[in-house]
């Protein structure tokens, strides 16, 4: 026991102690409602309406269980989030009509058609920037890398408040209306989470175990799942994409809240759309017909292989470019400056930048700028190809490939236009403070480059591709449904984006294709750059555990030992207060600190958390203890006055009486025969104890010298109560601290000094810590964060661990070590029988019927 903690408490004996609370808890009185309902009818124990009573009252508590479960929460969850998905679309079509009609309308004056182009993007974007500044700023942004790292633990103030929510959904729908290149799905699961807490206060009031922590996070587990899949009415890609985006580890018992909660949000947004006759029937968002008996070659394996790698290429490029801006912005310091003095600046000028150049008489004619997003994705997921005349197959659907055949420049030039332009211009936009998304912009952008390659392989192919006696025609649309897939999951660095594009084209028949693609731009955006979302986390400097990465196989032989701190912070159990208010005072502010036996031994005994010492020192110290010590003074005080008073009239009456007696003394002598009398000396007489007893503690002042005395005295007892307080003060600082009333951790996570780097990762990201101490044998020799973690796995930290350690490396280790270890032993079993006596206070152990509520 000694190696892992100080357990001085006996077994047995705690064990009577717990039996002995829990007999006393289970003999609680009745609860308000039962005391209630027997005060308001006296028959409710006895009588008539007694089974009457406690059958309602039965109903009632099973009513409340059944609302409280959590199928009915999953449930309400996806149906609130469906109707919420589904009126955003419609205020976001609104919007974007409104902007198509004005343009319209105003087709003889292209200047006033600029105007209004210009001014609508905006006036909502300004909108949507200023009400976000004003009601709630934690809704700029996507959400995802915030809500990674409230998944792993971390708590985020004001994150997931109902301001937030009407801030998120308001100026989202206002910047989507915009038509700037934001994408709603990001911020959508943040939504969604939104929504999933403040319905977890809602039904706390039917259980508590709304309350608890654990069902708190996966909750927002589920509602994560819910976010893409009501975008998309995609429920089992919206629960692969939360599972890879936004946790490390996801538990399997989340799973099925997760699909119920996604089906159901997915279901009800395709109703509504149906109910709002926008669709005959439930369908997939954007259909596709593509031919299903022989729908590609295995040569074209090739074809969607190169595809997936340019992909991969061009997503670690785009995250890449997005940081950079971000970066640029906020080194810069007189940009930083001049546009944090003016907050709607900066989007005013990105909107007018890119509205501008999307112009459709201007530059936009080259770029399909009249189309919408969803209108592009449809026109590139079209199985016929445009750089040849004629159609692969005739259908009859509406046809948006007008804006993509100019009279000056063929198709490859618009397509090209078109990735280029959308590119930069998505990374710049996402960069603007309003509620705004990566992965339509990313997924559309994916379809074009895509729709770009396929066209290229018509072009190349015009005939198809003739294998075995069968000829395969090119369908560029497929290659659209490849690169939108392998875009946005390189950028994302997910692969079930391809789960995606066939639950939104309604069709598998390329289900090869699209997952090699997946995973090829996977590989290549990994090797590269992290996420968008990690890079996000690093950018806003938010405490999260990145992922090992590949190609590192030298991150596997770094120790503990290489990259931990040896200066850990920590209190003793015989410290004194001041040396408790000095460790608060220091500017490392960890949200633990470590209990030692002593400075000597440097035994770990536990762990105690900052808030728990905050609050010792502050009863030690507090107003209540202040006021106490002032009555305390004041009262002494008066005591004493009234003392020296009483002392100073007896001392006047004392010297008037002895001048008398001196005067007679004297009157006698003269009447006396002469001889030599044996005189006392006058002094001593005066000095003589009177007949009055007197306290010891209060000399009566007589010299001149005496007299100054107490005056000083009494003029420092009158002294200020500041000074009081502060003398008071530090007397009590040097009392030692008393850990009774203080939870303290009896067995915090340890380490030891030759665990491996993966080993301390994959148990950070299990465990959701935040720290972990280093331990030899039970004595502490450092400390593990996340920040120290963090810098091991980039790289950043220039440790001698870092080189491959030679074989047999470990045993040599241990074997010079066996020495100091049988030492250390020793030490420690004589310490242990030394303050066996001595036990720790616990941490209040969850009953039964917590647990159960």
């Amino acid at each position: 026991l000694a190696m892992y903690g100080h357990y001085t408490q006996d077994l047995g004996a705690y064990a009577k102690e717990e039996a002995a609370r829990l007999r006393e808890k289970s003999g609680r009185r009745p609860s308000a409602t039962e005391r209630s309902l027997s005060l308001e009818n006296p028959d409710y124990d006895n009588g008539r309406c007694g089974k009457c009573c406690s059958c309602m009252l039965r109903c009632k508590k099973f009513l409340i269980a059944c609302v409280g479960e959590d199928w009915i929460f999953l449930i309400l969850l996806g149906l609130f989030m469906g109707l919420i998905s589904w009126g955003m679309d419609y205020g976001i079509d609104y919007c974007l009509h409104a902007q198509k009609w004005v343009y319209m309308s105003l087709e003889n004056n292209v200047f006033l058609q600029y105007l209004a182009w210009v001014t609508h993007a905006v006036v909502l974007i300004t909108f949507s920037a200023g009400f976000t500044q004003l009601l709630g700023s934690h809704a700029v942004g996507s959400g995802i890398p915030e809500m990674k790292t409230i998944l792993r633990g971390v708590v985020l103030k004001e994150y997931l408040t109902c301001k937030t929510f009407v801030a998120k959904v308001v100026s989202l729908t206002s910047a989507l209306g915009s038509g700037m290149p934001l994408g709603k799905e990001g911020p959508f699961v943040h939504i969604a989470c939104l929504c999933a807490a403040m319905l977890s206060r809602f039904m706390s009031v039917f259980g508590n175990v709304y309350q608890n922590k654990t069902r708190y996070i996966e909750m927002l587990s589920a509602a994560s799942a819910v976010g893409l899949a009501s975008c998309f009415a995609a429920p089992i890609g919206g629960v692969l994409f939360s599972i890879e985006a936004t946790g490390t580890v996801f538990l399997v018992r989340n799973y099925w809240r997760g699909f119920l909660a996604a089906t159901i949000s997915a279901l009800f947004f395709r109703i509504l759309a149906v109910w709002d006759t926008e669709e005959e029937t439930i369908t997939a968002l954007f259909k596709t017909r593509f031919s299903t008996d022989f729908p590609f070659d295995l040569k074209e394996l090739l074809a969607f292989a190169v595809l997936g790698i340019a992909s991969g290429i061009l997503g670690a490029l785009f995250v890449y470019l997005n940081r950079l801006i971000f970066e640029f912005i906020r080194n810069q310091n007189f940009i930083k400056n001049f546009f944090m003095k003016r907050r709607l600046l900066y989007p005013v000028l990105v909107t007018i930048l890119i509205s501008t150049l999307t112009f459709p008489p201007g530059f936009g004619q080259f770029m399909g700028s009249q189309l919408t997003q969803k209108e592009s994705l449809l026109s590139f997921f079209d199985n016929r190809t445009w750089s040849k005349p004629g159609t692969a197959e005739d259908y009859d659907y509406p046809d948006f490939s007008y804006a993509w055949k100019h009279p000056q420049v063929n198709v490859f030039v618009t397509l090209g236009l078109f990735v280029f332009m959308k590119f930069w211009m998505s990374a710049l936009a996402i960069t603007m403070p309003v509620p705004c998304g990566s992965f339509i912009p990313t997924f559309v952008i994916g379809a074009a480059f895509g729709r770009l390659a396929g066209e290229c392989m018509a072009a190349w192919f015009p005939d198809g591709i003739y294998s075995d006696g069968t000829v395969y025609p090119i369908v560029p649309g497929a290659y659209a449904v490849a690169g939108a897939a392998a875009l946005s999951g390189a950028v994302s660095h997910t692969v079930s984006t391809a789960v995606i594009i066939f639950e939104l084209t309604g069709q598998i028949s390329y289900l090869l294709p699209v997952m090699i693609a997946v995973i090829l731009a996977n590989v290549v955006a990994q090797s590269f750059q992290p996420s968008l979302y990690d890079s996000m986390i690093k950018i806003k400097k938010l405490p999260y555990l990145p992922e090992l990465g590949w190609g590192h196989n030298e991150k596997y032989n770094i120790r503990v030992k290489d990259f931990m701190t040896r200066d850990v912070t920590y209190i003793t159990l015989n410290c004194c207060y001041r040396d408790l208010q000095d460790v608060l005072q220091a500017g490392d502010h960890l949200k633990t600190l470590a209990l030692l036996k002593s400075s000597q031994s440097r035994i770990l005994l536990g762990s105690i958390e900052r808030v728990e010492l905050q609050a010792v020192v502050s009863q030690q110290l507090g107003r209540p203890r202040r006021l106490e010590y002032l009555r305390e003074r004041a009262a002494a005080k008066r005591k004493r006055q009234s003392v020296v008073s009483h002392l100073s009239s007896e001392g006047i009456s004392q010297k008037a009486t002895l001048e008398v007696r001196f005067q007679i003394s004297t009157e006698e002598s003269t009447f006396s025969p002469i001889h030599t009398p044996s005189i006392e000396p006058l002094k001593p007489a005066l000095k003589r104890p009177s007949v009055v007893d007197r306290p010891a503690e209060i000399p009566i002042p007589t010299k001149p010298s005496e007299k100054k005395a107490m005056a000083a005295s009494l003029s420092l007892h009158d002294s200020s109560p500041r000074l009081q307080i502060e003398e008071w003060e530090e007397s009590q600082l040097d009392e030692p601290v008393d850990f009774d009333n203080c939870k303290i951790e009896p067995a915090p996570f340890q380490l030891v000094e030759h665990t491996s780097l993966h080993k301390t990762h994959t148990m950070f990201s299990l465990l959701r810590l935040d720290h972990a101490y280093v331990t030899s044998i039970g004595r502490l020799i450092g400390m593990v964060s996340l920040k120290e973690l963090q810098k091991a796995i980039d790289g950043s930290l220039e440790v001698k661990g870092a080189k491959v350690r030679p074989p047999m490396a470990s045993l040599r280790d241990v074997r010079s070590s066996s020495c100091n270890i049988e030492i250390e032993a020793t030490e420690l079993h004589k310490l242990w029988d030394q303050y066996n006596s001595r036990s720790l206070p616990r941490k209040h152990l969850p009953s039964d019927s917590d647990e159960k509520s």
